[in-house]
Formats: structure tokens, C-alpha cells, sequence
């Protein structure tokens, strides 16, 4: 019993545990997390459970001075910042006669954005933005006529103007202003009809549909104003001022 002992104590020694968590997450919605130990010991440990964020994941052995990663799935039930402070680590080793634990520090922060919802909203400007185009000052290939500019040899054949390049004896071509999609600034005080959880759920869902279709979408919260843009890290700064609404 006494070396049953010793050898379960020093089985759950010497260990890490860290959590690699992706960067989108939603309130209630499956999320993919590996949980990640490190064994810093000279000796090897053995048949180790971790509990992390409500869910188990298992390993068999641990070479010494090794590590191995599991994937598992989990729901955090509420939008906002989430502290994950701990993981549990449990084995039965040697004998089954007692289950040993300890717990490792973990300190991971993550942001849980609401859960998208489609939703109708009257007044958004969605579907006028969907439908409608703006010039921009970037180069492109679609929209108005700029300026005239010598052939570099790898503008399309439809922008060659051919009149003015036989004047010239030389391929002229015309440069045109880029497209962009309309912009549109959601305003989630707004939203009729819905309490403010599903306003936010409604807004998440807003700000993935449009973005995704390249139009530039913008938030207003109380008397802030965030410009619309069209990037995904803009994307996620939109969701995660979502997640913390009203929360700080």
C-alpha cells in the first residue's frame, strides 16, 4: 500500500497542462479544444485523465520528458470573457485502488461570442447593401473609368482602348476604380421586438452574413461608433464587442 502510494503520487508529478482554444467561439455551440500535457519528469506517467471546461479527455501514457495533445469538444454556456483557471488531473495508477488528483494551473482567458440567429431586421440597410455597389479609389476592373495609362502587358484585353491607342501608336488602357459593397452600421439598441440576448445573437448573425459577402459592416453601441470594414480580424473585434455588451 505504501508503494501504491508513493508511485500514484509521483505518477501526477511533474506535469503541465495548457489548452490551445480557438479564436471564434459561440455561446452553446460545439467548439473544437486540444488539451495539451507535458510530462517534465524522468519517469514516465501513466492512464491520466483530465477534466477541463465540463469535459474529460484521456491519456494512456506519458513519455518521460514527453507530451501529448487530445481533442475534445465543448460548450460554454454563456457569451462574455471566460477565465479558465484549472485542469483536474486524475489517474488510478498502479493498482485501481485509489484515484489520485491533482490540479494544474491553466490561466486561459477566452472571449464566447453570442450564437447567430437569423433574424429580419427592418431598417439595417442589409438588403440595400446587398444589392448596391460603391466606387472606391482602388485600383480594379469593374467599376468607373479613372484615368488612361500605358499597357503594362497584364491588364484584360477589354480595357484596352483601342481608339486612343491608334492615335498614339502605342496600347493605351483604361484604368477603373475598384467596386466595393455598400456599408452598413448595425445598431443593436436598435433592433425592434427582442430582448437585448436575442438583439445580440441577431447582430452576430448580421456581422458573419455580410462580412462573409464582402460588405463592409460597422457597429454603433450607446455612443460608440466603429467604422464599418470588411476584414476578418475586423470581423472578430465586432463579434467580440458583442460578447462583452454590457458586461463591463
Amino acid at each position: 500500500m505504501a508503494l501504491s502510494g508513493v508511485l500514484g503520487w509521483l505518477n501526477i508529478r511533474g506535469l503541465d497542462a495548457r489548452l490551445d482554444v480557438p479564436d471564434e467561439i459561440y455561446r452553446g455551440l460545439d467548439t473544437l479544444v486540444t488539451v495539451r500535457l507535458a510530462n517534465r519528469k524522468r519517469l514516465p506517467s501513466f492512464l491520466l485523465t483530465a477534466r477541463v471546461c465540463g469535459t474529460t479527455a484521456s491519456f494512456h501514457l506519458l513519455d518521460r520528458r514527453g507530451g501529448e495533445r487530445r481533442a475534445v469538444i465543448v460548450r460554454f454556456p454563456e457569451r462574455g470573457r471566460t477565465h479558465i483557471a484549472t485542469a483536474e488531473i486524475c489517474s488510478p495508477f498502479p493498482v485501481n485502488f485509489f484515484v489520485r488528483c491533482t490540479r494544474l494551473a491553466i490561466d486561459h482567458q477566452v472571449v464566447v461570442f453570442p450564437a447567430p440567429a437569423p433574424c429580419p431586421v427592418a431598417g439595417d440597410g442589409a438588403h440595400a447593401a446587398e444589392s448596391g455597389l460603391l466606387s472606391t479609389a482602388i485600383k480594379g476592373y469593374e467599376g468607373e473609368m479613372a484615368k488612361i495609362s500605358d499597357y503594362s502587358g497584364g491588364e484584360p484585353l477589354k480595357l484596352i482602348h483601342w481608339r486612343l491607342s491608334a492615335r498614339h501608336e502605342a496600347l493605351k488602357v483604361k484604368e477603373l476604380t475598384a467596386t466595393a459593397q455598400e456599408p452598413v452600421v448595425l445598431d443593436v439598441e436598435a433592433f425592434a421586438g427582442r430582448d437585448i440576448e436575442g438583439n445580440l445573437a441577431c447582430a452576430a448573425f448580421m456581422v458573419n452574413r455580410l462580412i462573409r459577402t464582402n460588405h463592409p459592416v460597422g457597429l454603433r453601441l450607446g455612443g460608440r461608433l466603429i467604422a464599418p470594414a470588411v476584414s476578418r480580424p475586423h470581423r472578430l473585434r465586432l463579434l467580440g464587442e458583442l460578447a462583452v455588451y454590457d458586461q463591463d
